[in-house]
């Protein structure tokens, strides 16, 4: 299961808001890159796709591909302000190493 805090919640829904057209939610998922093999990717979603994982978070819809469900299970994300920029930050208990900028990560 992933969880988002209410920081990131909020941050999602108001993304939504902004967009033209319909948006289901917010598709997560683990593609191959960086200096450590993997880096998260975050979309909206304006469609469901076949191989989709649905979780139905606080009125929208959390979607993640079948081939990352396992890297990011128990994964919880949040939003983060800081005088060093803001963004989303992924808490994964999968992750066995990452790389010095901390942009890539290893399960």
């Amino acid at each position: 299961m992933i969880s988002l805090s209410e920081k990131a919640i909020d941050k999602v829904k108001s993304f939504m808001a902004s967009q033209e057209g319909a948006c289901l939610g917010l598709r997560v998922s683990v593609v191959g890159g960086g200096c450590s093999g993997f880096q998260y990717e975050m979309n909206l979603a304006k469609e469901r796709q076949e191989s989709d994982q649905v979780i139905d978070i606080d009125g929208f819809q959390l979607f993640i591909d079948s081939e990352s469900l396992s890297a990011l299970d128990g994964t919880e994300i949040d939003y983060v302000e800081s005088i060093e920029g803001a963004g989303f930050k992924f808490k994964n208990p999968n992750v066995t190493a990452t790389c010095g900028c901390g942009e890539s990560f290893q399960v």
